[in-house]
């Protein structure tokens, strides 16, 4: 059996005080192993986005607990949280938040730099992940002079340069046209198998999302396997 990367037990998360609490999250539990790809998939506003927070450690929860490769994060503080991320964690967004002012091997070889790895090393290993998603014609161009699709396969490629343990993708292909998205799903179980990271990613399609290894669904704060 796969080594877990991921799990939380008893995850709960609720929104104001007393009659007016909101109760996103319930005693939410989740193992995902390592290669494995998970789609979450769930009505607008019920809460994915705050599982991935949680998951990512850049929320706290009311009640439960999150381990990545095997830390707990509520044991850290702000500082180790951070170091613990950049270590074990990417992160891809609907939007692709590259730096206008730096070229695709910069963007992506930005975790490296901050952590503290020399530039031209990092800029080898940012070359390498690009040459993997298919941009290794592209280098040198800002993200002004890539198409959608590129700066989403840019943005994948930072989230893979520091070889975490679980990549978190907040619907990585909500401003894609549907050929660019099939595309970029087909990226991500790729690289999966490849590199052996973990995949859990956000979706509100569920064509897409089942491509994926599993699908889960969250509906009124509870997360089920989407096939039963």
């Amino acid at each position: 059996m796969s080594k877990v990367v991921l799990s939380c037990r008893g995850l709960s998360k609720i929104y104001g005080t007393g009659a007016e609490n909101v109760t996103v999250l319930n005693d939410v539990s989740f193992d995902l192993a390592a290669g494995e790809s998970v789609a979450i998939v769930g009505a607008s506003g019920s809460g994915k986005s705050t599982f991935l927070h949680l998951l990512g450690g850049l929320d706290y929860a009311t009640s439960g607990d999150v381990l990545i490769a095997g830390r707990s994060w509520t044991a850290m503080s702000e500082k180790e949280r951070g170091l613990w991320r950049n270590r074990h964690m990417g992160f891809v967004y609907q939007h692709h938040h590259l730096l206008p002012e730096f070229t695709a091997v910069e963007n992506v070889a930005m975790p490296l730099y901050v952590r503290g790895l020399p530039k031209a090393a990092a800029d080898a290993e940012a070359q390498e992940w690009l040459e993997k998603v298919g941009l290794g014609h592209r280098l040198l161009h800002t993200p002004a002079a890539l198409s959608g699709g590129e700066r989403q396969r840019t943005a994948i490629a930072r989230a893979l340069v520091t070889r975490p343990s679980v990549v978190l993708a907040d619907e990585p292909t909500g401003n894609l046209d549907r050929q660019t998205a099939e595309q970029v799903f087909t990226l991500f179980r790729e690289l999966s198998v490849q590199s052996g990271v973990a995949f859990v990613l956000v979706s509100h399609d569920p064509g897409l999302a089942a491509q994926l290894d599993r699908t889960m669904r969250l509906q009124d704060g509870v997360l089920s396997d989407a096939s039963l």
